[in-house]
């Protein structure tokens, strides 16, 4: 990282950050072609092992790339806010981000399934409860996880 001034080194505000984010974009690539699509999300973090739940329809462009392809890149941010100047030079943006990479991994049975929505719908909520769905439901998304390899936490200026 080139402003090392800036980066988030705690687990705790890292986690933090991504609480509070709702949207994740992952970016892909097939073919010298890039594709960056945002997405709500889930996650667990453990260990210090940070693994991120998506859902989404079976088929379509982000699924094809993903099933060729299953390194990606992903980025999250908040805590927007102008910083305004009498100079252009002056002016400058307030955020918090992650930025990681990893792989993508399709969850297979019901089981898998059950816990990554848990994950995304306990995130998406705040709420801690253990749904379910019935088996048609499950049948009608595909729901895979992004392994996280490496990540890092970037802020500047001041929270909001």
């Amino acid at each position: 990282m080139r402003r090392s001034d800036r980066e988030i080194t705690d687990s705790t505000e890292i986690v933090k950050v991504i609480d509070m984010c709702k949207v994740c974009r992952i970016a892909l690539s097939v073919h010298d072609q890039p594709y960056i699509v945002p997405l709500n999300f889930g996650y667990m973090y453990e260990n210090d092992a940070l693994t991120l739940y998506f859902h989404s329809a079976h088929s379509g462009k982000k699924i094809d790339m993903l099933k060729e392809n299953n390194n990606v890149c992903f980025e999250m941010d908040r805590d927007h806010s102008l910083i305004e100047s009498d100079s252009p030079c002056g002016f400058g943006f307030n955020f918090s981000s992650i930025i990681g990479f990893g792989t993508i991994h399709f969850m297979q049975t019901d089981e898998e399934k059950l816990f990554g929505l848990n994950a995304l719908m306990r995130h998406q909520t705040g709420k801690n409860i253990q749904h379910t769905f019935e088996k048609n439901a499950l049948n009608q998304v595909t729901v895979y996880k992004l392994i996280v390899t490496s990540f890092s936490g970037k802020r500047s200026g001041k929270r909001i």
